[in-house]
């Protein structure tokens, strides 16, 4: 069939909304018609390379829509079903998975390259094959994907607020009540609002932290995660350091999340300082591919027995956790539609990444 997808040519390039054509679900997959997509720093990633790939590609990780089709031997769904699609694929059967790591699953050691699981393309353009980012290619009307990669929900829910717990309601989330094992009572720290460390913010009240300081240089950031759930809220590392130390009477937090759109090394040893004694630094955001050294004090990390954490997908169960997470934004437990600051048409994804850069949204949204 013929379709409507934003495809990423080069490094460095312009996201190009053109005419794809679009193979048929083979055995395990499914069509799926996307109703809305979010816009995700990781997409940014193949532009800038911190994610190689191969290009072309055709971008987003986020999304949700219906199942138009399954693939032969396809029975956890059926067409018509909503759906929620994941970034990363979930077996049910490897060692990471029976041991509940299903973010860790061996089907996703290669999402982000561009073929699917068998090794093919689904998407072709110009003669050439066009890779999916994670094995899904939300940038586009239609998509075939990896039924290990969908999630039925609720029929009812809006698919357009679905869409947003693909990837960053969960990874932020999961980064503070999983990740970052938060608990009642704590003090944490999210570094850098964006459409994760906003949720991130969320997960911190919903486990009850008596303290969450929100640490972002744009004020409207700063504002929204007071909305959300923020107690306080800093322009800086160094300025919520003399936050959480006066707040805490100098025992500092128990957690500090790191969710800036790209985590550098320089920002380790800062995050470090602003835990206290068995503290736990969760490293949510990607680092540059080929960046090997951090800044940190070793003899902190033994002395007061720091930790860090690397987080992927918020350590976050897709098959449990998306229906666990719309039934709490049902019962107003979960803010989503407070997270979409601006909606998009296809054709204007190109803005909408430019507002991402600049700082004026907490989430773009794709809406079709």
């Amino acid at each position: 069939m013929r379709t409507t997808a934003a495809v990423l040519r080069e490094l460095g390039g312009r996201w190009e909304v053109e005419e794809v054509e679009l193979d048929p679900p083979g055995p395990g997959e499914v069509l799926v018609e996307i109703a809305a997509s979010g816009l995700c720093h990781s997409d940014e990633h193949l532009v800038t390379g911190d994610l190689p790939v191969a290009f072309p590609m055709v971008g987003g990780h986020e999304g949700a829509g219906r199942v138009l089709e399954a693939g032969p031997g396809v029975t956890e769904v059926e067409v018509g079903d909503p759906v929620v699609m994941t970034f990363l694929p979930s077996c049910g059967r490897c060692s990471y998975c029976v041991r509940g790591w299903t973010s860790l699953c061996n089907d996703g050691a290669g999402a982000t390259l561009g073929p699917q699981l068998d090794g093919t393309y689904r998407f072709h353009s110009r003669g050439a094959d066009v890779g999916q980012m994670c094995l899904l290619g939300t940038f586009a009307r239609h998509t075939v994907v990896p039924v290990k990669s969908v999630v039925t929900i609720d029929e009812g829910f809006p698919l357009h607020l679905a869409a947003l717990v693909g990837c960053g309601v969960t990874t932020g989330f999961g980064s503070a009540v999983r990740s970052a094992e938060l608990r009642a009572g704590d003090a944490c720290v999210v570094i850098g609002i964006g459409g994760v460390g906003a949720n991130a913010v969320q997960g911190a009240r919903v486990a009850g932290c008596r303290y969450v300081v929100a640490v972002d240089p744009v004020r409207f950031k700063r504002e929204t995660a007071l909305k959300l759930g923020a107690t306080h809220v800093a322009g800086s590392m160094d300025e919520a350091w003399n936050l959480v130390s006066q707040l805490t009477r100098g025992q500092l937090a128990d957690a500090a999340i790191l969710c800036t759109g790209v985590a550098e090394g320089s920002y380790l040893q800062p995050a470090l300082q602003l835990v206290g004694k068995k503290g736990r630094v969760v490293v949510t955001a990607l680092g540059h591919p080929d960046e090997e050294t951090a800044s940190l004090s070793l003899l902190d990390l033994t002395l007061y027995e720091k930790q860090i954490r690397g987080a992927l997908f918020g350590s976050s169960n897709g098959q449990h956790d998306v229906p666990r997470l719309l039934e709490m934004a049902n019962l107003g437990m979960l803010e989503l539609q407070e997270l979409i600051t601006r909606e998009y048409a296809l054709e204007d994804i190109n803005q909408g990444f430019d507002d991402m850069r600049h700082g004026r949204n907490i989430r773009g949204l794709i809406r079709f």
